[in-house]
């Protein structure tokens, strides 16, 4: 019982400090990322928000990387600047330039490397290295990459963010998130966790943990079949930009070979023609082997398309941007069904 009260019980000691199931999905989580302590939270997005609000008080103000998951800078604009916390937008590919964003107040910068909609890369390092030498923490989504091809905290990163619904899970079969923290900010993250009570379902973290198990074969197939379509559409006449950090069209690749060990299944791409909406509905209608859907990194192939906006400039304002999950499809299908599609637009 004082073990338990002193907060130093390795075992379970109350339902909503998490079950074993959880604890073991965090230890595993945790010696993949290289970190001091994972938690799990019950979605991606409450990953971000808990660990935003875990580290900001009113007065502070945080970086937030412009192409950032849309619900992580509407929380920033819509919840924490109800409790008086600034939001700058910083450029999506920024690297040694933060020093110029960086104020007093700046409590911590958050970053998505790649973002996962139009895939700019920002220059981790010099980004952890400002950070470090301003006394500030550095936050990073990395769900794109998984813990298998990125390693944030080697690279510096305080605190690496994983929507386990993605890749680790595979199936799209269940809502999960993760926050791994280092040593230096541990202690005040464990207190936010406690204090909160944020626990997890045992039966996604048993789903999460059986997908750890089988993340790397996947993944490899997810690399290895969205590196091939992508190849095929760089190719095509109606494309104008296929937007993948593993091409070595893309502008930060030299970035991704320093960093990455691989590259996942999503990317994007853009025509060279300005089709309108219709159009756009009828080429995505056409498809037989692509879904409609938000999330990505499970199984089956999906598809998004929309025009992005952005902070700063973009240099594809105003197109419509196709995002593809590749799924474990063969890619020869996949491939045909996009050219049919294509068909539709000519």
């Amino acid at each position: 019982m004082q073990l338990a009260l002193e907060g130093n019980y390795p075992g379970v000691d109350y339902g909503t400090h998490g079950l074993s199931t959880q604890k073991a999905f965090e230890e595993a989580i945790c010696k993949l990322e290289n970190g001091h302590r994972t938690y799990a939270f019950p979605s991606g997005i409450n990953a971000i928000t808990s660990t935003l609000m875990a580290f900001t008080q009113s007065g502070d103000e945080v970086l937030v990387c412009d192409n950032v998951y849309g619900p992580t800078s509407r929380f920033c604009h819509k919840i924490l600047s109800k409790y008086n916390v600034k939001t700058t937008h910083i450029p999506s590919d920024i690297g040694s330039k933060i020093r110029s964003y960086i104020t007093k107040e700046t409590r911590l910068i958050f970053l998505e490397s790649p973002g996962s909609n139009t895939f700019e890369i920002q220059d981790i390092v010099e980004v952890v290295k400002a950070a470090k030498k301003a006394g500030i923490m550095t936050i990073i989504d990395s769900t794109w990459a998984t813990p298998l091809y990125l390693k944030p905290l080697d690279l510096g990163a305080d605190i690496a963010i994983q929507s386990v619904t993605k890749y680790i899970c595979g199936h799209a079969d269940m809502l999960m998130g993760c926050a791994t923290v280092n040593k230096q900010y541990a202690d005040e993250f464990a207190d936010y966790f406690k204090t909160v009570e944020n626990y997890t379902n045992p039966q996604d973290c048993y789903v999460a943990l059986r997908g750890l198990r089988t993340l790397k074969v996947r993944l490899e197939a997810h690399e290895s079949s969205a590196n091939e379509v992508a190849r095929w559409l760089d190719e095509q006449d109606i494309v104008d930009c296929v937007i993948h950090p593993g091409l070595e069209s893309h502008p930060q690749h030299a970035l991704w070979k320093r960093d990455f060990s691989g590259s996942s299944g999503l990317f994007s791409f853009t025509f060279k023609e300005a089709y309108s909406a219709d159009q756009i509905a009828l080429f995505i209608n056409s498809l037989e082997m692509f879904a409609l859907g938000f999330s990505w990194g499970g199984y089956k192939s999906l598809l998004t398309a929309r025009p992005y906006k952005r902070d700063g400039q973009w240099v594809h304002d105003g197109k419509h941007v196709i995002r593809l999950s590749i799924g474990l499809e063969d890619t020869t299908d996949l491939i045909e069904d996009l050219k049919q599609g294509f068909s539709y637009l000519s």
